[in-house]
């Protein structure tokens, strides 16, 4: 009895608040990226001021200069389109059951370089069904599937008789239980554990209804189960006489039985070598393994049951249960792997178990570690552990976090999946906790960053690969962005260098920047994911926001735009046209040349026609709303007013739109 930070759920909270709020790749990515931006633009200000004024310009014109590099070279669409395409990979991950409760970390999943996963339910069908019952040394098969109670328990391909230990068997299963089944709208349904529910199906096939026998052994006490010691008890009071049924892991339970109950029901000795051999085949076939026992229990004595009471026990049967793997968890890991992401199993089964799934599915299974050896491990082992090992088996809560950690010591980007109570320090801890939908309880969704409908590990494949059309669709974003922001710059350094001239005014600059960011750079959120884009590895987290590759594209597009705009601006001039004129020739440039290349960057590593033409047709949308304001900006009186821009003939048309294909 305790309170406060002293309880079991107090404790928790202490490892959830001590669990870090980890940046995601994007987040320090966009820092690295602001900072290095900050300072290029802040240099570039003060020495264009420096040499206007060495040249003896009016220190105001050096002023609205620097304004106007400012304004030209900092991208503001930039933060608007970052939060707008995290938002559209919300809503299309949304659509494939993946509910992101943190918009950062849309883009995370696509830098996932391991996901740690749970076995029940995510890789697995989570439809518990019982195949075999091990009673008085025979081995009986149940028949049927999933949770509805039809099939026969049988014996050398014959039915069996329902008595004596196997009878014993089927009531201890149903009794030692706190799931319920119902039968709603044609179909079995349960409520509770789907290991407890299995075991009342096939109670059912052998004709023993649980409401019955719980009505004829009314419970008297309960030790639940519990992760910890990995058994549950429950004490029954009927025919004048108490006793105590037992259901829990075979390593926890084998020592504590010092006998067997024979077919006629009397106990005889126990032989637990030759137990633990029938198990291990048993879970060589990729079943879980439960013991099942029982131990009369005077409740004259008015006590009541304790962990330390449960021992002396008299071994009732086995109970081999299948999950079967989810066929397109299969797939998904199979995608994972040839995207270079990495998948570990952490179930709480039996290792022996775990690893015949493990080979099921696909993952390597050459060795499994269980809780008892992770305790043992250093955290130099640990680290080396959680790298090589992929299947994790027996595994307590609390050592979700080791793993984890040791995993991110090891630069690692870990995705854990969890739905208990003690899962969330372990997923607020992971830089993408991802809760069970389902079966999660709610502290561990609050502390996940994301929530699963199904439950299916096919939905963590499929947010994966959303996230990394995210990224793409940003890197697309900034590599169009950029070039505008630094031709617009690079305008203004040239007037100043030339001493002509600002053939852009800071408030051309943002009408510019603010419309085509919006307009044209924002469809680009809305492109579609690549295909092979599963094919690629993880991003490195050392890996810059733009690498050389990328760079020398900006500076190219930057320099068309210089060439483009001042060149026109120079030549409007020169052939008498008004001030006004030249600045809406080369406000034109720049929108033009801009609509060109947002072709280019629809895709950075194939041909603009791969995509298709018509697959984003938010792209048409925004070019022809563009165009649109752009004859408003050069033709309507008031916008000429506001903006200091004045219509222009064809001639011009011609050299700006020739510029923007020759751009192209």
């Amino acid at each position: 009895i305790a309170t406060g930070d002293a309880t079991e759920a107090g404790r928790i909270a202490g490892l959830i608040a001590a669990a870090p709020d980890l940046a995601t790749p994007l987040t320090r990515k966009m820092a690295t990226f602001s900072n290095w931006l900050l300072w290029a633009i802040g240099g570039l200000a003060l020495l264009t001021v420096g040499v206007g004024l060495a040249r003896g310009e009016a220190a105001f014109d050096m002023f609205i200069a620097a304004v106007a590099l400012a304004v030209g070279a900092i991208p503001e669409g930039l933060p608007a389109a970052v939060t707008v395409t995290l938002a559209i990979g919300v809503s299309r991950m949304a659509k494939r059951r993946a509910i992101i409760r943190h918009l950062p970390a849309v883009e995370t999943l696509g830098s996932t370089t391991v996901i740690c996963s749970d076995k029940t339910g995510t890789l697995t069908e989570n439809a518990m069904t019982v195949r075999v019952l091990w009673c008085a040394g025979e081995g009986y098969a149940v028949g049927g599937h999933g949770y509805a109670p039809e099939g026969t328990i049988s014996h050398d391909e014959m039915p069996a008789d329902i008595d004596g230990a196997l009878r014993e068997a089927l009531i201890a299963g149903a009794l030692c239980n706190d799931a319920s089944l119902r039968h709603e709208r044609g179909q079995w349904k349960i409520t509770g554990d789907p290991t407890e529910a299995a075991l009342i199906v096939a109670a059912r096939k052998g004709g023993l209804d649980e409401h019955t026998l719980r009505a004829l052994f009314p419970r008297r006490d309960a030790l639940p189960f519990d992760a910890c010691r990995q058994f549950m008890a429950t004490a029954h009071e009927g025919d004048g006489q108490g006793v105590v049924y037992v259901k829990g892991a075979l390593e926890r339970l084998l020592p504590l039985c010092v006998d067997q109950l024979s077919a006629n029901g009397q106990p005889l000795p126990i032989d637990p070598a030759a137990i633990e051999k029938i198990a291990h085949a048993y879970a060589g076939q990729g079943m879980r393994v439960l013991l099942l026992a029982r131990k009369n229990f005077n409740f004259g004595q008015k006590c009541r049951l304790t962990v330390e009471g449960i021992e002396k026990l008299t071994l009732v049967g086995l109970v081999g249960m299948i999950d079967p793997p989810r066929k397109a968890a299969i797939s998904a890991i199979r995608n994972c792997h040839s995207a270079g992401v990495r998948v570990k199993m952490i179930t709480g089964d039996h290792a022996v178990t775990a690893l015949a799934i493990a080979r099921q599915i696909g993952l390597n299974a050459e060795k499994a570690l269980t809780g008892r050896e992770l305790a043992l491990l250093d955290d130099t082992a640990l680290g080396e552990a959680a790298h090589s090992v992929d299947v994790f088996a027996r595994v307590e809560p609390e050592q979700k976090l080791r793993l984890v950690r040791a995993l991110q010591a090891r630069g690692e980007v870990v995705a854990m999946t969890g739905d208990g109570v003690n899962d969330a320090p372990a997923l607020k801890q992971a830089d993408i906790g991802i809760a069970m939908g389902l079966a999660g309880t709610e502290v561990a969704k609050e502390a996940a960053a994301m929530v699963l409908t199904d439950d299916n590990f096919a939905s963590i494949e499929a947010a994966v690969e959303e996230g990394r059309g995210v990224w793409d669709n940003l890197v697309k974003f900034i590599i169009w962005t950029l070039p505008t922001n630094f031709g617009e710059g690079l305008v203004i350094v040239a007037a100043i260098l030339f001493g002509a001239t600002l053939p852009i005014t800071p408030l051309q600059i943002l009408w510019i920047n603010m419309t085509t960011a919006v307009l044209l750079g924002l469809p680009l959120a809305f492109e579609p994911i690549e295909r092979g884009i599963m094919h690629r590895p993880p991003r490195r987290l050392d890996m810059p926001v733009l690498d050389a590759a990328l760079i020398r594209r900006i500076v190219l597009v930057s320099f068309l735009l210089l060439a483009g705009a001042f060149g026109l601006f120079l030549r409007e001039l020169e052939q008498g046209h008004s001030l006004a004129e030249a600045r809406t020739v080369a406000v034109n440039v720049f929108v033009m040349v801009e609509m060109a290349y947002l072709f280019n960057c629809r895709s950075l590593t194939q041909g603009f026609w791969k995509p298709g033409l018509f697959s984003n047709p938010w792209i048409w949308a925004g070019i022809g709303s563009m165009a649109a304001l752009q004859m408003a900006l050069t033709y309507l009186p008031v916008m000429n007013r506001l903006f200091q821009t004045a219509p222009i003939g064809l001639e011009e048309w011609a050299g700006i739109v020739g510029f923007a294909v020759l751009s192209f």
